[in-house]
């Protein structure tokens, strides 16, 4: 069992993105565009999530990707070209956005070859980490977690406990069947009322059967064992490997496992009903959007509101 990390040292280098599936739910859109690079307002929804890793500490992004999805490391390479053009117009706003991306952090990539579930993609990682990392951060690429900081108190319950740690969401009790759900019990040290203890998780239980409404909200910090627990299960439907079977049986074998329940708010990028939802939420925070989108939603919300009618008369 891992112990506690010193607190002189960074609780991960490494920062994980899973980005190999398909965006069926975003079809025709993900035809030829990633769902990754969708923009969220006008930035994709794989750099917000990158600038919440780099904000959290990560030198490094390993992106897992499938067979020639390479357009989502590339949004992640400098296109001096491009660069070139905008400064020589004076574009320097534009200038200064594209230059975001390249510059977070180091951008690598290792393909999934074909789609074995999020513990295959997890996997794919080991053989590109340095020896002395003895943790990564995974982010799902779907999920926006807001404020941004919640990695960051992860990394504090890490270095104070050991073993791996996860973030939880509240969902409402009608929903438990559609998340992986925690079984948790109280910290009696901790200070954050938030930072519990995992004893067990199930994924997708009936209403009735959910040990809680507690819901994994697309963060982990995992500890370096979890690739030898990966190696150790059994694949699932499909033949997929589930990274939650591979942390149950962490918590079987006596790993330490903590969650750290977020407060704030979620977006799922994965469904166009979560995307939307997202989009709104990021332009009302802007100055150059939000003022006229308010605008027009309050008169659109407004009961006086009444859809313009196509005039036929002749």
């Amino acid at each position: 069992m891992t112990s506690p990390a010193s607190d002189m040292q960074p609780a991960f280098r490494t920062a994980v993105v899973p980005a190999a599936g398909l965006g069926t739910r975003f079809l025709p859109a993900t035809k030829t565009i990633p769902k990754e690079l969708l923009p969220v307002v006008d930035t994709p929804g794989i750099e917000l999530v990158a600038g919440e890793a780099a904000d959290s500490g990560a030198q490094r992004l390993v992106i897992v990707t499938s067979p020639g999805k390479n357009s989502v490391v590339a949004h992640f390479v400098e296109d001096l070209v491009l660069e070139g053009k905008l400064e020589a117009s004076g574009k320097t706003e534009l200038l200064n956005k594209v230059r975001v991306a390249p510059s977070l952090l180091t951008v690598q990539s290792v393909v999934q070859e074909q789609p074995l579930g999020l513990g295959h993609a997890v996997s794919r990682v080991e053989e590109v980490l340095d020896d002395s990392e003895d943790a990564i951060a995974v982010l799902l690429p779907d999920d926006l977690v807001l404020p941004r900081g919640v990695l960051e108190v992860m990394g504090r319950v890490r270095r104070k406990r050991g073993g791996s740690v996860l973030c939880a969401i509240e969902v409402p009790e009608d929903r438990v069947s559609s998340y992986g759900i925690f079984e948790t019990e109280i910290v009696p040290d901790a200070v954050n009322p938030n930072v519990l203890r995992v004893t067990g998780m199930v994924e997708k239980p009936d209403r009735d059967d959910a040990p809680s409404n507690l819901a994994a909200a697309g963060r982990y910090l995992l500890d370096r064992e979890i690739f030898d627990a990966l190696r150790r299960i059994e694949p699932g439907a499909g033949g997929e490997l589930q990274l939650t079977d591979a942390i149950a049986l962490l918590i079987k074998d006596g790993h330490p496992v903590h969650v750290v329940v977020h407060r704030g708010s979620r977006h799922d990028l994965g469904n166009p009903g979560g995307f939307l939802r997202a989009a709104v939420d990021f332009a009302l925070e802007r100055d150059d959007y939000g003022p006229a989108l308010r605008e027009w939603l309050e008169e659109r919300l407004s009961p006086n509101w009444a859809a313009p009618q196509l005039t036929t008369d002749e």
